[in-house]
This record gives C-alpha cells, structure tokens and sequence, in this order.
C-alpha cells in the first residue's frame, strides 16, 4: 500500500483517538505545597512525648488532614520555615518539596512516588521540642492520579500506570509520566507541586485532560 495512504489512515485514527480522549471528564488539579509527613516517633521528639496533631483542615483525600503544627526543614545552604506537617502519623517521615525548595535548601533530590523514601536525600527537621536528622527521605513527589476503581474504568487505565496529562490553564501545558493510583479510598484528583503549577500559570480553579500514551504500561510505582 502506498505509504502516503498508510499514512493518512494513521492520522484519522490518532484524530478518533484524541477525540475520544479529550471527550472523557476532566480531572481536578490539586496543587501540593511544600509538606512533612511524620511518623509518631519522630512527632514526638519535635513536639514531645504522646504528642497528638490538631486538625486544621481536611484534605480532599479520606482521612487526610493538614495540622496546625509546622518545623523548620533545614539543608547545608538554607532553610525552609513553616512548612506544614499533613496528619494523620505514618510509618515513615517523608518530606515532600518541589525543585525550588531543593535548591534553598542546596539538596537534589529524587523524583518519586510518595512512600518510596529508600535512598532520598537526607534532611534536618527542626520542632519546638527538639530536632532530627534524616539520612533519607526529602523527595520531589511525582505527579500522580488518585482514583477509585470505578473512575479507572471510565477512564481504561489501571493502578501503576502512566499517562499524559493536558492541563487546562491560561499556558496549557502536557505533562508526561504522571502515575495513576487507584484505591476505594481515593477522590479523583490529580496532584502536582508549586513549579507545576507555577509551569502552568495557576491562578485559581485547574483541571487536566487524560491523554493516555499509546506507549502506556506498567513502570512501576
């Protein structure tokens, strides 16, 4: 068959393709700002023994909160003020920054999946009643989906994969490899750092398109 045929037929079917994408729901943008999750133990050493969080506000994920509490969270060549603590306690301390926060602080770390701390970088944390060093677990979160099971569906993808993601914003812009996560706990939503956001001219409300990649499968995560 001749190749300009070939691939005229290709291009149709992309266009179908695209449009069949682009015609699924849009997917709310959640804008994830610098945030500390703390395991009890190390809760404790920063706010003292049988330390409890307060509750400031609820998250849009199930049982998630943002504490009234905060620490300082220091690196060799600066340091981050009031970054807020995100109850409720976990198994492991994870510090969550984007890019920019990395270079105040004069730390690079790892792009990854939030819970994936093994070998991150190191990091002080600094609370009212004491301090810690951590030798790993300041990250760079990737971008990721939560969803239900039943949103997965409607969308045809399944958990550990990886999409595209056209936000819909006055700069629009295509994000690559951002990870779906499905649970009956989760609320649909996509979450992405300050730079993202910033990357995309975030002013208030912000949705995303899924464009899945015809490339997609399991990568991990």
């Amino acid at each position: 068959m001749d190749t300009e045929i070939i691939q005229t037929i290709i291009d149709k079917v992309m266009l179908q393709y695209q449009a069949l994408q682009e015609a699924l729901p849009a997917i709310p943008i959640g804008v994830s700002a610098r945030h500390v999750h703390l395991s009890q133990s190390h809760l404790e050493a920063l706010f003292g023994r049988g330390y409890e969080l307060t509750r400031k506000k609820e998250l849009s994920q199930l049982g998630q909160f943002a504490a009234q509490e905060t620490v300082l969270v220091v690196g060799p060549k600066g340091s981050l003020e009031r970054v807020r603590v995100l109850g409720p306690a976990r198994g492991k301390t994870q510090v969550e920054v984007s890019q920019t926060d990395a270079l105040k602080l004069g730390l690079m770390p790892p792009l990854r999946e939030s819970g994936d701390i093994h070998g991150s970088s190191p990091v002080t944390l600094v609370g009212p009643k004491g301090s810690l060093y951590l030798p790993e677990g300041l990250i760079v979160a990737q971008c990721h989906i939560h969803m239900k099971p039943e949103d997965a569906e409607v969308y045809g993808v399944k958990n550990g994969e990886y999409v595209q993601v056209k936000l819909e914003s006055h700069r629009p812009i295509v994000f690559d490899r951002v990870l779906i996560r499905v649970s009956e706990r989760y609320k649909l939503e996509m979450h992405i750092d300050t730079d993202e956001a910033n990357a995309a001219l975030y002013r208030s409300e912000l949705f995303g398109l899924l464009l899945k990649r015809h490339d997609s499968r399991d990568e991990g995560g």
